[in-house]
């Protein structure tokens, strides 16, 4: 896992509207950049949400929020669509930058064991350095979590 003060890999994803995003883009600007396992799922759908909820005041304090998860560009264009999703939803179906921030990992649900995304939120400075790290996240309450720690 990536942590704190290394230097965050730079992607290059196609977002909902087929629009190629960088990383590299928003040098200047402090970027969430969060990983979740799959779209119109219960919790993603909930994370992304309560992320929806606190756009305007990410905005506010100069901040990009991207999502990223292993769905295609019709996948992820639907779940934005039918969320009324205000922000680029990034589609690795190459695992690209999933594996670059060491977020495909073993996972054990209801007995078995599988490989698939740890949801995971960096927050990297304007530097492209990572400033902190949210290890396997819950849901419920992060987008605030995230927030609170950007307006301190």
């Amino acid at each position: 896992m990536l942590k704190s003060g290394d230097k965050a890999p730079d992607i290059s994803l196609l977002d909902q509207n087929a629009k190629p995003t960088r990383l590299s883009d928003f040098k200047g600007q402090k970027v969430v950049l969060y990983f979740y396992p799959r779209d119109n799922t219960a919790g993603c759908t909930r994370q992304a949400v309560a992320f929806k909820e606190t756009y305007a005041d990410l905005q506010d304090q100069g901040v990009v929020l991207l999502g990223v998860s292993k769905d295609s560009v019709a996948s992820h264009q639907k779940f934005a669509a039918k969320n009324s999703l205000p922000f680029p939803l990034l589609a690795d179906t190459e695992l690209s930058a999933i594996k670059a921030y060491d977020v495909w990992q073993e996972k054990k649900m209801y007995g078995k064991t599988a490989m698939g995304v740890v949801r995971t939120t960096y927050i990297i400075d304007e530097n492209g350095v990572i400033e902190k790290v949210y290890e396997k996240v819950k849901p419920d309450g992060h987008a605030t979590d995230v927030l609170a720690y950007l307006m301190r």
